[in-house]
């Protein structure tokens, strides 16, 4: 992986078929994640967010060697910013009770899908990141993850925020794949 003044910044390991395959058994061990509390899972994600917030300025300078200055800063912020916001929401988007006829009641309430799999997007690698695996994390999935394929080493960061703050292990599996192998 280069740097904006094609000096190397560090190698970043391509996963292969079987990586891809222990990436989504580890999520389907954590499908437990789904059936703990929305009060968890909001704890758990503003604990994220406070680990990003602490570690912003590494990360950001780290960032804007590859994608400069403002898109770092934008990036790190806006990070920030949807990481408590879907915290705040992890625990208010509950079931809803209906009156349909006949004197009777129907309860709905919201489930997660389970192992989900996303590409990120190759221009954002942060914000890109944590703008598809947060939606999917705090409404109770797991989720398989390739990062940004532009820009790899950032998923090195991303992977120490989440495993300082107390998110289970296999709720997010990323893996850096070309994309035709995905």
């Amino acid at each position: 992986m280069y740097g904006r003044k094609k000096e190397l910044l560090g190698e970043a390991p391509l996963g292969n078929r079987k990586d891809i395959r222990n990436a989504v058994a580890a999520a389907r061990k954590a499908e437990g994640w789904g059936k703990t509390t929305a009060h968890n899972r909001a704890q758990i994600l503003f604990y994220i967010a406070e680990n990003l917030s602490q570690r912003g300025e590494e990360i950001q300078k780290r960032l804007a060697v590859v994608v400069g200055k403002k898109q770092a800063a934008r990036e790190v912020q806006l990070s920030i910013e949807r990481l408590f916001s879907y915290a705040a929401w992890a625990d208010k988007f509950d079931g809803a009770v209906h009156n349909p006829p006949l004197r009777n009641i129907a309860i709905a309430m919201n489930e997660s899908l389970g192992t989900v799999g996303v590409i990120c997007p190759a221009d954002a690698p942060l914000l890109g990141f944590f703008s598809l695996v947060l939606p999917l994390v705090s409404a109770g999935n797991t989720v398989v993850a390739v990062p940004s394929e532009k820009y790899p080493l950032i998923a090195g960061d991303i992977y120490q925020v989440l495993e300082t703050s107390d998110l289970p292990g296999g709720v997010v599996n990323s893996l850096l794949a070309d994309r035709p192998n995905c």
